[in-house]
């Protein structure tokens, strides 16, 4: 062979990217508008034989881009893997719906068998599930085990239009003799509620074949957990089920834990910051006690349960040989609780293994972890994207006996901030944070916005307590004549962890909370208009802590271009 083509051929293989059959255009920022800016994306997806998975995240497609592609996509009969999360960035809600839809009839087209479908981080909305909703209930679906769809905004009614769809993709399959066996189902924060969770709890039963249940933060209730629970006894190979930062209480608790003593195979419980509460837990330690032997995490995390319902969840681990973690983070033991856990645990050479983790974490992060543990208590439900945390203590420094809520003032607010201590710093709370906070230093402004930005919630009363207060003092700020616009951005960027600084500043944990009060304050009167090319120019940029809450950055960018 001629050394011109072993260099063409060269060229020809760095282009598609060969591996695996797999093509990847994932994290390098195209912007897709036109059939002209998709020209390469389409000369790859075409010279690539034997296509089987193509990765289109963290880019941006648009309506026409779309259509080009999938036109391209039409002869691809061996694609199984779509990974096509976060692929939308600043476009209009209503432009996502048709370029689904073009990609999807171009999978119907091709005769592809899909295995797994990644459509996560794109704030498509209810309207957005129309778009696959005809690829779902397809022959090339019939195949499907691993469906992702988390933190895509779907809301109750695109629930119902989900789990309405995988159910007709089964009744399809069956009449084929192969029905649908979805293994991995995600939907995380898409504020489905109980309508929404209960609708695709039918689908569940229906299906019965779940490995892999993730549903946290989804406002779900008891009715809908209930729900679950019921459809989860029929898929009896679950492995996963996470529902963290939804609320149980007893009534869900106790139905959820009925259901698991009928699972066998179960190696991951995610019920943090569900409020299972002492008799939720007391009936999981019951289930656990009785079977779980594949048991390898257990996660009862700020559940509100109290010290004797505690050390019997952990009394009932005693003989899962394949348990790695227990998190009893962030309940009511006291001090006396942690003892007798620490006890029992150690019984069980538990203990040990957390006082060698503690042992590797830095100065720095001991001195802070009284102040980081109130934080982590504090935190509002659907705040960012939740991972599940190894705990490096099982331990709580409240008490268990009840004791009256101390007056809260802007001062301790500002300090551990929640959503309820700003309720109830009362409905003076945003001229009292305003008047107290020193709007000719940029640095304390910014501070204070996202402390209040912190505790934003979808809720009625916290959304406009923080919109209020944010109003009042971001108005102040502005209106001065010695406040510095550009000053304050800048700093703002810095916190967000979106512009570097000289200086070692930490980032917030989550952007989620100021994204979303962003997204108020730069519709209103006070918002510089200057500020908002700079804003936009920043939100845009890849960024792993945006792509976590992509459905706020997507609320934001889109409300910057229609300024």
């Amino acid at each position: 062979m001629a050394s011109e083509d072993i260099t063409k051929l060269a060229e020809s293989l760095a282009k598609t990217k060969v591996g695996g059959g797999q093509l990847s255009f994932k994290g390098q920022s195209l912007k897709l508008n036109t059939a002209e800016d998709a020209e390469e994306v389409i000369k790859q997806i075409e010279e690539f034989d034997g296509l089987e998975a193509l990765r289109l995240e963290g880019n941006t497609v648009g309506v026409e881009a779309a259509k080009v592609i999938a036109k391209a996509l039409e002869k691809k009969s061996e694609l199984k893997r779509c990974h096509w999360s976060d692929m939308f960035t600043g476009r209009l809600r209503s432009e996502i719906p048709p370029a689904l839809i073009s990609l999807g009839n171009a999978l119907i087209t091709a005769g592809a068998q899909l295995v797994e479908l990644d459509l996560s981080d794109n704030a498509f909305g209810p309207d957005g599930v129309r778009g696959f909703e005809a690829l779902l209930k397809s022959p090339t679906c019939y195949t499907l085990q691993e469906l992702k769809l988390n933190n895509c905004g779907m809301g109750i009614g695109g629930g119902k239009i989900l789990a309405t769809a995988l159910k007709e993709c089964h009744r399809k399959s069956s009449a084929q003799g192969k029905p649908l066996a979805l293994k991995i189902f995600v939907a995380g924060r898409n504020r489905l509620e109980n309508d929404g969770a209960t609708a695709l709890a039918e689908a569940f039963g229906i299906i019965g074949t779940l490995e892999e249940v993730h549903m946290p933060q989804n406002g779900i209730n008891h009715p809908g957990i209930t729900a679950l629970a019921q459809a989860f006894a029929i898929n009896p190979l679950l492995k996963v089920i996470n529902l963290n930062d939804n609320t149980f209480t007893e009534k869900g608790a106790v139905a959820m834990a009925e259901t698991l003593k009928a699972l066998r195979q179960i190696e991951v419980i995610n019920f943090g910051d569900c409020l299972v509460r002492s008799k939720g837990a007391v009936a999981i330690a019951d289930a656990v006690k009785e079977g779980l032997h594949k048991l390898k995490e257990l996660n009862l995390s700020f559940c509100e349960i109290k010290r004797d319902a505690a050390l019997t969840v952990a009394e009932a681990i005693e003989d899962k040989a394949e348990l790695e973690k227990l998190d009893l983070n962030g309940n009511c033991l006291g001090e006396e609780g942690c003892e007798q856990l620490q006890e029992i645990l150690e019984g069980f050479n538990m203990a040990a293994e957390e006082d060698d983790e503690e042992e590797e974490e830095d100065e720095d992060e001991e001195e802070e972890e009284e102040e980081e543990e109130e934080q982590q208590q504090l935190k509002e439900r659907g705040q960012g994207e939740q991972e599940s945390l190894t705990p490096k203590k099982i331990i709580d420094s409240q008490d268990s006996t009840p004791v009256p809520s101390p007056p809260v003032d802007v001062a301790t607010f500002l300090a551990f901030p929640s959503p309820e201590k700003l309720l109830r710093l009362g409905p003076k709370c945003s001229v009292l944070i305003a008047q107290q906070t020193d709007t000719s230093d940029v640095e304390k402004v910014v501070t204070a916005l996202l402390r209040i930005s912190s505790v934003f919630k979808d809720e009625a009363p916290v959304k406009t307590a923080v919109h209020e207060t944010t109003d009042a003092l971001m108005r102040k700020a502005f209106t001065s004549a010695t406040f510095n616009s550009d000053a304050f951005i800048t700093s703002l960027l810095i916190h967000m962890g979106l512009l570097k600084s000289e200086e070692k500043i930490k980032a917030v944990p989550s952007l989620y909370g100021i994204l979303m009060t962003l997204n108020h304050m730069v519709q209103q009167d006070y918002f510089p208009k200057s500020l908002a090319p700079v804003l936009s120019a920043f939100v845009t940029k890849p960024n792993r802590a945006l792509d976590s809450c992509s459905f706020a950055r997507h609320m934001l960018l889109q409300t910057l271009h229609q300024l």
